[in-house]
């Protein structure tokens, strides 16, 4: 974890993309990166377990700045309208709208984070950049999602946010991205970036799957078989991850929900959250971080590298459907593990 002498600990630069054909795509299997990603994604399904967005949480100066920059985005989309155009999806305004938040994105990430740590803005900024969809081809996919997840990872492991805030950075910082994307999504009619259409879980997102269903692996009040259910979705869609996806879904799609979404429909059968999420972290693994289309757009500097782990290193897995003896939610210091916690 993160200390006050983190800072010297990087030689920043600007991040390019690395994994150039589909040999590289070893490197990125075998690479410190790879298993970072994996790492902050179970410790957060872990911070996460027993969590609603309703409740209160502390918000540290930085994620207070960084939800502050995601609504000042809000407002360029909500200063830049699409236009009128004969295509039906891909409004060329969403260009406007990218033009203008690269003029602005390395000015607020340096508002953001502490004095001592400007020097990574450059290289912090290329994957808060890449968050947002491409302009090119007006479209967002895991991909972007992905470079929002490296923007977290980079910012804990600076020391930027610290272990004690994962809850603040899952249920006010990433749903604050969660639910601006969705919005640029639908105002500019994006395109889902390498859909793989009625088999995939969602044309756009997978993490808040992930992270939504770790939320419901303890004290849930519903089971994965009621999710699909409108009453549910309405009672339940503002306060977890997961059941907001469903509504997202609800309302872009029409017909019946196993024909247009039959992966979920297919995780409704699976008995327990806990067992949802840990194979949600399995399907990320196959579908997102091992195709070659999603990672040849991944950018590496120097705090996300492709450097070797060592041989026999083991893939972190998240121990869910029991809360850590440290409640995560409420903690002021970073929690001490046992090293039980770490298999």
């Amino acid at each position: 974890m993160a200390t006050s002498e983190t800072p010297a600990k990087y030689a920043y630069k600007i991040p390019e993309k690395l994994v150039k054909t589909r040999m590289d795509m070893t490197l990125w299997e075998q690479s410190e990166a790879y298993y970072d990603v994996f790492g902050f994604i179970s410790s957060m399904c872990v911070a996460l377990q027993g969590t609603k967005q309703s409740q209160p949480v502390e918000l540290s100066p930085v994620i207070e700045k960084l939800i502050e920059a995601l609504k000042r985005f809000e407002q360029l989309a909500i200063e830049t309208p699409p236009v009128d155009q004969p295509a039906r999806f891909g409004n060329i305004a969403y260009r406007s709208w990218f033009q203008k938040m690269q003029g602005e994105s390395a000015a607020l990430i340096e508002q953001a984070i502490p004095e001592q740590l400007k020097d990574a803005v450059p290289e912090l900024n290329v994957y808060l950049q890449e968050s947002f969809g491409n302009a090119t081809r007006i479209d967002y996919g895991t991909g972007h999602e992905l470079s929002f997840i490296m923007f977290l990872m980079c910012l804990f492991k600076i020391g930027a946010i610290e272990r004690k805030d994962e809850v603040a950075v899952g249920l006010r910082l990433f749903v604050q991205y969660l639910n601006f994307v969705r919005k640029l999504q639908v105002t500019y009619r994006m395109e889902p970036a390498g859909s793989h259409g009625v088999w995939s879980l969602d044309d756009f997102q997978f993490v808040p799957f992930i992270w939504g269903s770790a939320q419901l692996a303890v004290r849930s009040p519903i089971e994965p078989a009621q999710f699909i259910e409108d009453n549910i979705i309405d009672t339940y869609r503002k306060e977890y991850m997961f059941v907001g996806c469903i509504d997202y879904i609800r309302q872009v799609k029409t017909g019946h929900f196993a024909e247009h979404s039959n992966q979920l429909w297919s995780i409704s059968a699976v008995p327990s959250w806990a067992k949802i999420s840990t194979g949600l972290i399995k399907m990320y693994q196959k579908e997102v971080m091992s195709k070659f289309p999603v990672i040849q757009h991944v950018y590496f500097g120097s705090i996300l590298t492709l450097t070797p782990v060592q041989p026999g290193k083991m893939l972190p897995s998240p121990r869910l459907g029991i809360l850590p003896k440290v409640n995560l939610a409420t903690v002021t210091a970073p929690p001490k593990f046992d090293a039980a916690d770490g298999k």
